[in-house]
């Protein structure tokens, strides 16, 4: 039998693709695996920024930044924008 081990019916091909397939579906489901640690994580991160952000805007380093914006909104909604305070003619 020795002279004819590539006439073995193909076993040896089917073994092998039967392997490939085993690590295929290993790698995917690990591949799964760290998918779902990722979305977990980056859950909870969102909750932490949402806590963190309620502290800093009932802080007062929150609410003078709130009352900043709200100054330099109102000051862009000047009407002479652009144009200088103090206008001259020459003649």
């Amino acid at each position: 039998m020795g002279c004819f081990a590539c006439f073995d019916g193909g076993k040896k091909q089917q073994r092998r693709k039967e392997e490939e397939q085993k690590a295929s579906l290993e790698a995917r489901s690990k591949a799964a695996e760290a998918a779902q640690k990722r979305q977990s994580l980056s859950l909870s991160n969102i909750f932490i920024y949402i806590d963190m952000q309620q502290e800093f805007d009932q802080s007062a380093a929150g609410k003078a930044a709130r009352a900043q914006i709200a100054a330099a909104a109102k000051q862009s909604a000047n009407p002479n924008r652009g144009e200088p305070v103090l206008k001259w003619q020459m003649g």
